[in-house]
Order: structure tokens, then sequence, then C-alpha cells
């Protein structure tokens, strides 16, 4: 079994070379330490560039979420893959998670040395060697719950003869993953191929089944009409197989899907699964509302659909500053592809911090045009106000490839004190 690391022993890491940004003269000191001296990020010795996590926009948005799940009659398991901190993970269990989602075995490795009880990997697992894993983590911890996804029969075949191999004396819990159409992603593309998995995991004495997942976010052409159908067969496919007695008897039964993208009409759908022959666990594991983002979510929430069930507020920002101004219309920042997330957007210039004065004002005729390696290009029109040694500060697009470029990332109050340094294990 992993030995359980409290998330406080975070705080006795070692401030070195390994993390970007970081001030200099803070060698030596330990994270908590350093946290503790509740540095300014723009005066306190900080290099460009340095990404930045609002502490109040993460506490606003992780509040919201346990908000909406409970207003809807929803459990939620975050997924985890999206911050891979377990500060964070701490966080959204103390707002009410059920537990963290994961997407592969590396994840659920980290979740468990931090001491995660409820993990729901969705993904099917065919590796021996992790599942020899899993089974020692069952068996030693009557506690521990897990749950994955499987939508092949020879997946199944595969799962089985690996944990007869491991010794595993705990069946592994899993839910059979229904695809959202053709040409999407992973899942059984019919009911009759869910039927057939359904069959082969009877069949096979180390897994039990407990319910039914997939991601809508996968729906072709998704639509709100799209996704509620898909969403529709997900829930007759469940009551299909309770119907027929495939469920483990006793067993709640699990219903999951729920991206960040349409999460209200999971709600709504879920609302309406009726009565079954065992209490429902209708599981939401939407991830990148923790952080939410300048630009894809910020456009892809549901919360456009419903403002009235509130707003995230996006909490990152990247600072870099302006180490070239060649011409009228052209500046290069210290910060590019190694340090911004840019797979779905480039980043948004939104404010420039005076290098001579501190004085901030916005982004005005400032655009990010494209990344290198280590620069952002930057045009700008005319009178914009921008010079060398400025510091710019960028919004950024999608959570998950922003996270995963900081392995120590400052939180930062509105005033810019440095309460905290969060995590990552990628």
């Amino acid at each position: 079994m992993a030995a359980d690391r409290p998330v406080s022993g975070l705080a006795d890491e070692l401030v070195d070379h390994r993390f970007k940004a970081l001030p200099p003269d803070a060698e030596g000191l330990t994270v908590g330490a350093l946290a503790a001296e509740r540095r300014n990020l723009f005066t306190g010795g900080f290099t460009t560039p340095v990404l930045a996590l609002s502490a109040e926009s993460v506490e606003h948005n992780l509040a919201l979420l346990e908000t909406y799940a409970e207003r809807h009659g929803l459990a939620f398991a975050p997924h985890g893959k999206t911050s891979m901190s377990p500060q964070l993970f701490a966080r959204q269990l103390e707002y009410g998670a059920w537990g963290i989602s994961a997407a592969v075995p590396h994840q659920a490795r980290v979740y468990r040395a931090y001491g995660i009880r409820r993990i729901f990997l969705a993904n099917e697992l065919v590796d021996a060697s992790a599942l020899r894993w899993l089974a020692a983590e069952l068996d030693s911890d009557p506690e521990f719950r897990f749950i994955c996804y499987v939508d092949s029969v020879r997946g199944v075949e595969l799962m089985d003869e690996a944990l007869r191999a491991a010794g595993a004396s705990r069946p592994v819990d899993v839910v059979v993953e229904l695809g959202a159409g053709e040409g999407a992603r992973t899942g059984a593309r019919t009911e009759a191929g869910c039927v057939a998995v359904a069959d082969a995991v009877a069949a096979a004495g180390t897994l039990r089944l407990v319910g039914v997942a997939g991601y809508e976010g996968e729906v072709p052409e998704a639509s709100a009409e799209r996704v509620r159908a898909w969403l529709d067969r997900l829930v007759a496919l469940a009551v299909g197989l309770d119907r027929a007695g495939r469920f483990a008897a006793g067993e709640q039964i699990v219903i999951s899907a729920g991206g960040s993208a349409w999460f209200d009409a999971v709600a709504e759908v879920f609302a309406r699964i009726p009565e079954l022959s065992a209490p429902v666990l209708k599981l939401l594991r939407s991830g990148a509302y923790v952080s939410h983002d300048d630009g894809h979510y910020r456009h892809l929430t549901p919360f456009n659909r419903v403002p009235e069930e509130g707003e995230l507020q996006p909490a990152f920002r990247l600072w870099a500053q302006v180490v070239s101004r060649p011409t009228d219309e052209q500046a290069f920042l210290n910060a590019g592809k190694r340090d911004a997330a840019y797979d779905l957007d480039l980043p948004e210039a939104q404010v420039v911090r005076s290098g001579r004065d501190g004085t901030v004002r916005p982004a005005t005729g400032v655009s990010v045009t494209g990344l290198s390696d280590q620069h952002a290009w930057v045009r700008t029109e005319p009178g914009a106000e921008l010079e060398v040694g400025d510091w710019v500060g960028m919004g950024l697009s999608h959570p998950c490839t922003s996270f995963d470029k900081w392995q120590l990332i400052p939180l930062v109050a509105a005033d810019g004190t440095v309460t905290d340094y969060i995590r990552t294990f990628f």
C-alpha cells in the first residue's frame, strides 16, 4: 500500500533550482518558510516568467461547483488530471467532492500517495503492472474504493488475467463505457456491445459491474440536443442492465458523465433517472473549473447558458517581461511554449505593469501573435505604451496544459501577496 503523505508535508520541500521563477535568495528555504514570508509577487524577488494562481478565484470556483452539485443532486469526482495537485485535491474534497477522477495509472498512484480514498479512473485499465499495483492497494486498504471503465471484451479478459496472476482478493469495480458515437473517442459503440462487455464482466471473477459511464464531450458535432440524446441513451443503458440483473447486488448503481462543457445537460438528464433496484450515484467529473481560464473554457462553460447558476472566474495569470522592443510594432516577452498553454489558444495580453513605477494599466493595443520556446511574439498598435522592462500579465487558455508546465505555482491574493505555493506532479 502507498504510504499516505500528508499534504502539509509539501511545505517541507526545499526551494531550489527545480522550481521556475522563485526568488533566487530563497534558495535553501522550505516552501512553508517562503510562504510564511508572504512576499509580494512583483517586489519580492520573483523572476520572470512567473505563473500566478488567484487565491480568491480558486476559492470562488471550488464553492460554486460544490453548490451546483448539491443543488442538482450530483456527486462530484473532479478530474485530477487538470492540476495534479494534492493541495487542490484536498480543497476539492473539503468542498464536498466524492473522490477524484484519474485517466492513467500514474495519476492514481499520486492520488494514493496523498491518501485519496476514492478514485474513478475514466479509462479502461489493461496494464498488467498497474493492475498488480491496484490489486495490492485494494487488498491492503479496505477503505479504498476504485472504479474504472471497461469498453471491450478483450479488455475485460486482460484485466481478469492480470488480477488473477496478482492473486487479487478484492474484485475491481467497473462501469461499462458507452461511446459517444461513431468517430468519438473510447467506449463501446452500441448498446449490444455494452451488453457483451457486461457479459464478459459477469464471467470474470475478479471484476464487479457497478454501473455505466461515458464522456459527452466527445459527441460528434456536439449540441445541447445531441448531448442530451446521448445522455438519454446512457441512462437507458443503465435501466436495461439493471432490469436484467447485471449490476452487483447490494451496491450503489453508478451513472457517470460530465466534463467541463456540458455538465448542465448532465444535470438535466440525470434528474430524470428513474428509480432503480439500488440507489444511484450520479457522478459528475468536471475538472477544469478549479482554475477555469480566459479562453477555451470561458467560451464553453455551461454557466454561459445558465448564468443564474453562477459564474466561474479565471484564476491563472502568466507574467512575463518585455526583453526586446525592436520596432514600434513589435515586442518580445520572455515567456514561450515552455511556460504558457498554447494547444488551444495563444495567451491573451490583459494588463501591463510598468517597469518604472509599478503602475498597472490595461494592455490596450497589445496582443500576442505567436510563441517560440522561450519568447512571446507581441504586436503593438500605434500609441500602445510598452517598453523593455515592463511586465505583461496574460490570461491563458486550457487549464490542463497550464498547470503541467509548472511544478510550484504561487497562490496569490488580490494585493499581490503570495500566500502559498501549489505543487504539481505531472
